[in-house]
């Protein structure tokens, strides 16, 4: 397959012709902007489709406003023309086609009458009636694709945003294991009196900031972070925080993270039942005295992307089954006490209160959070924009923790290469403020972590 990734055109030849679908605009709608000097069509039936998602605050309407409001500035006193209109300096130039039938010789290939049927059909007109000229329709929509296909359609996907596969590991990289390092050098790790050691004593190489490391020696096994600030690695030691303690060293990296005030931006990746929101939540309790308020937060994505309009009730009784697992998380934190004790009540107050505020993600747009300590459960069901959009919300003291499995993506536009989860951590890698933990043990049980290899 050839993907439509930042195209050109041949030098000497004609700019390509680039039929867009509705998925790529809802998907990025600064995608326009993204193929060099070619031009762009876009089917009437793509702005049908777009106008129904114009209304609302989650990322498809945001695009399909976005590109409304680009195309009502690029033809601002201008028709559309024959050719278009400009997309700026050095890039092609973009069109509104009215919709086009199939070919006689297809008709009988697409009897019902959809809006896939008819970008398809204005594609392959385009196409038609530009002989000699390379025509190529875009779209995510793998059947979509496998249809251009049988029609004899050029087809590609849009892969610009998709992070590349060998830069990937970034977002999933593992503790390193390190193995016969010099037993004096580790002593001093382990039992020093600062317990830290230069990272030259270890490597040839200057480690990137917050790389974490496991050691394996005679005497056990020790956990270091590099702190670049020192240039020194760090021991990563054993911390309890609200009653949660770490129950293998990956969860021992994520909540030094999480309670580490010096890094104000962590991810936290993995697998169901590894421990992400649960240590995340344990650590904002730890350091609620740090914080005016903390609050945790999901994208109202369910399994299979129903609507939020097929749930009774209101705006509470909506949004509760989405909010449901982040109050699960709090129910494990205040079962490990007593429900008189001080730590148990303290919770009950704070949520009271809304000094711990469960909240949709949906309300945080032109909020500025200072001193907060924001959780941003399920995060891979974001994109990079609305990632991007969290993270300049950060007033002064705020400190953001998302976490997530980039596997489990229910967002029909997004996946393992493209959500913003995985931009997150591919973007940031290597910044001193950032740190990224991926969690490969589960500890929810024997049964949810074999469920989650093998199924």
């Amino acid at each position: 397959m050839t993907y439509a990734n930042v195209p050109s055109k041949r030098k000497g030849g004609k700019p390509k012709t680039f039929v867009l679908d509705t998925n790529i605009i809802l998907h990025d709608y600064k995608s326009i902007f993204q193929f060099q000097d070619n031009n762009l069509v876009i089917p009437m039936a793509v702005v049908e489709e777009l106008d129904k998602f114009k209304k609302g605050n989650d990322a498809l309407s945001f695009n399909a406003r976005g590109f409304m409001r680009e195309i009502d500035r690029l033809t601002d006193g201008k028709m559309f023309g024959k050719t278009g209109v400009p997309l700026g300096s050095r890039r092609g130039n973009i069109k509104i086609e009215p919709n086009h039938p199939f070919p006689d010789t297809l008709k009988s290939l697409f009897l019902d009458d959809t809006q896939d049927h008819r970008i398809l059909a204005t594609a392959i007109w385009v196409r038609d009636n530009n002989p000699g000229h390379f025509t190529a329709l875009v779209t995510k929509d793998i059947n979509l694709r496998m249809k251009s296909k049988a029609a004899g359609m050029e087809v590609q996907d849009y892969l610009t945003d998709r992070v590349q596969d060998e830069r990937l590991e970034n977002t999933q990289r593992e503790i390193q294991v390190i193995e016969n390092a010099p037993a004096d050098v580790l002593q001093h790790l382990g039992y020093g009196e600062d317990t830290s050691v230069d990272w030259k004593d270890l490597f040839r190489e200057e480690p990137a900031p917050n790389s974490l490391y496991k050691f394996i020696w005679d005497s056990g096994t020790l956990c270091g972070r590099y702190n670049a600030e020192r240039g020194r690695i760090v021991l990563v030691k054993n911390k309890e925080a609200y009653g949660i303690r770490p129950r293998n060293e990956e969860q021992k990296f994520a909540l030094d993270a999480c309670l580490n005030p010096k890094i104000p931006l962590v991810s936290l990746t993995g697998g169901a039942g590894t421990g992400k929101t649960l240590i995340a939540l344990a650590a904002a309790l730890e350091q609620e005295h740090d914080y005016d308020q903390i609050i945790l937060s999901r994208p109202a994505v369910t399994l299979g992307n129903q609507d939020i309009g097929f749930l009774p009730g209101d705006q509470k009784s909506k949004m509760s089954p989405y909010l449901q697992p982040l109050m699960d998380n709090l129910g494990v934190i205040k079962g490990q006490f007593r429900p008189s004790s001080k730590e148990a009540l303290k919770i009950d107050g704070m949520v009271n209160s809304e000094k711990l505020l469960i909240t949709p993600l949906a309300y945080i747009r032109g909020r500025s959070l200072g001193k907060v300590f924001f959780i941003i459960d399920e995060a891979q069901n974001l994109t990079p924009h609305e990632i991007k959009t969290i993270i300049t919300r950060a007033g002064e003291g705020t400190k953001m923790v998302f976490t997530g499995d980039i596997f489990q993506i229910d967002q029909p536009y997004l996946d393992q290469w493209s959500n913003g989860l995985t931009h997150l951590g591919e973007k940031m890698h290597g910044q001193p403020l950032f740190e990224h933990v991926f969690l490969r043990k589960g500890e929810r049980s024997t049964l949810s972590e074999i469920a989650a290899k093998l199924l």
